[in-house]
């Protein structure tokens, strides 16, 4: 039976439109790092390199290679981490270019270090690009942060990070970092900014 986040893992994917806390597993995930606006090309072109490695995974064994553990399953949505440098900390606005972000599709349990770096030989040689060097593959676990579904345009984000602050101090929890996470539900080039569903996350801990 095929994996399909959407519907084994709701809790993670797919909350409500208000905050809620909950504790994030470890995960394995393709990760490239980078620094500016969003919506300069480099950024797309990040994007594209890593969901060319994701689909490489997915489509193995139609390839001749099937990993060990292999289940079909839906390619994960795009995640992205984000931050600023200390200049744009200091700002009283958001200046874009001084945006510091990690994009990062997960990957399924099965997936290991030697069908990674099968993934990136098949890519090589059907997409070569530079880009490849700066993908990493890592673990990563959130453990517990409290999450909202953002309906609208990226632009009008704070407001709902506005809710999750007020939920978090309701609850005596305390943002740990200045990072933040997003799950990227909808496919920007075919969604109208209005209708934008984006997974907005931070990690905390209770001041108890």
């Amino acid at each position: 039976m095929k994996h399909e986040w959407r519907k084994k893992e709701k809790i993670l994917y797919l909350p409500k439109e208000k905050p809620e806390l909950l504790k994030v597993p470890r995960q394995n995930f393709l990760m490239i790092t980078g620094k500016g606006n969003p919506n300069e090309d480099v950024f797309s072109r990040k994007v594209e390199v890593l969901y060319s490695l994701a689909y490489a995974i997915k489509m193995m064994p139609k390839q001749g290679f099937t990993p060990e553990g292999y289940y079909d399953y839906t390619v994960y949505p795009l995640e992205g981490i984000w931050s600023l440098t200390e200049k744009g900390i200091q700002l009283d606005e958001l200046n874009k270019d001084e945006l510091l972000y990690t994009n990062m599709i997960r990957q399924p349990d099965f997936v290991n270090v030697e069908i990674v770096e099968k993934a990136f030989e098949q890519v090589r040689k059907k997409k070569p690009t530079p880009l490849l060097d700066e993908v990493t593959f890592e673990s990563m676990e959130d453990g517990l942060t409290v999450q909202m579904l953002h309906i609208g345009p990226y632009d009008n984000e704070p407001q709902t990070f506005e809710k999750i602050d007020e939920f978090s101090n309701k609850h005596h929890l305390e943002r740990i970092s200045f990072d933040h996470r997003e799950i990227y539900l909808s496919d920007v080039r075919k969604v109208k900014p209005a209708k934008l569903k984006t997974v907005l996350r931070y990690k905390v801990k209770s001041k108890n």
